[in-house]
């Protein structure tokens, strides 16, 4: 489905070649039509906002929002395993996934990007990509995520919220809404204050400590790994 290919190319990096291709990236949604009006509206929104501004802008705007926030992150395993190494094993379930449909991952490509993960999505078929392929559902699954990011979005006013809620009405899940979080701020100046701030500690009271705030996970955690893309 050409949806999914189009909602990639608008969570990318925005270069001149995505700016050059937005007015067939438009075509291609209305061609297909399977967004209702109001979600297409809303992506129209943000193909006119990338269009008609300054290029410098709109990448200082996008690397802002998802390679400088951890919160909004287009990697999904990130949402999930964080930096531990299950995330490395989900990594090699993916890939697996991907190879067995015929897709191969480069080796500077995370297989959980987001934008690769939706071009996946792109060359099955419909029913496949939205609900699932063998087992267990894949975008269906990734929904709590993209529902937060959206909320995240919506509150800075960003109209890349719209893709997000396309995604959502994609994947025909239903979300139970959530109470509202905090919206953390990890950019790289917080981390940077977090680490200054932080006292460093040695010794048993330091590792039972750290070991202690290692086994929260937020639900959104809990339900996308589910995702175990091995079978």
């Amino acid at each position: 489905m050409r949806t999914y290919r189009v909602l990639a190319r608008l969570l990318s990096y925005p270069d001149a070649a995505l700016i050059a291709a937005l007015p067939e990236l438009h075509r291609a949604l209305q061609a297909e039509a399977v967004l209702p009006g109001r979600q297409q509206a809303a992506v129209a929104r943000l193909i006119g906002d990338l269009g008609d501004g300054d290029l410098i802008d709109a990448q200082e705007r996008f690397v802002g929002l998802f390679d400088r926030n951890r919160s909004l992150s287009l990697h999904l395993f990130e949402h999930v395993h964080g930096d531990s190494r299950d995330r490395g094993t989900a990594m090699v379930e993916l890939i697996a996934l991907y190879r067995r449909h015929g897709l191969e991952v480069t080796k500077h490509e995370l297989p959980d990007y987001l934008p690769l993960f939706l071009e996946f999505l792109s060359t099955l078929e419909p029913a496949a990509a939205r609900l699932q392929v063998g087992n267990p559902a894949l975008l269906a699954d990734a929904a709590h995520v993209l529902a937060t990011i959206r909320d995240r979005l919506e509150k800075r006013g960003s109209a890349y919220a719209a893709v997000f809620e396309a995604l959502l009405l994609l994947a025909d899940a239903k979300v139970t809404p959530q109470p509202a979080d905090a919206d953390p701020d990890e950019s790289f100046a917080a981390l940077d204050r977090a680490w200054e701030e932080t006292p460093v500690t040695f010794g048993p009271e330091s590792m039972a400590d750290q070991q202690q705030a290692g086994q929260g996970c937020s639900r959104a955690a809990a339900i996308l790994a589910r995702m175990n893309l091995a079978r």
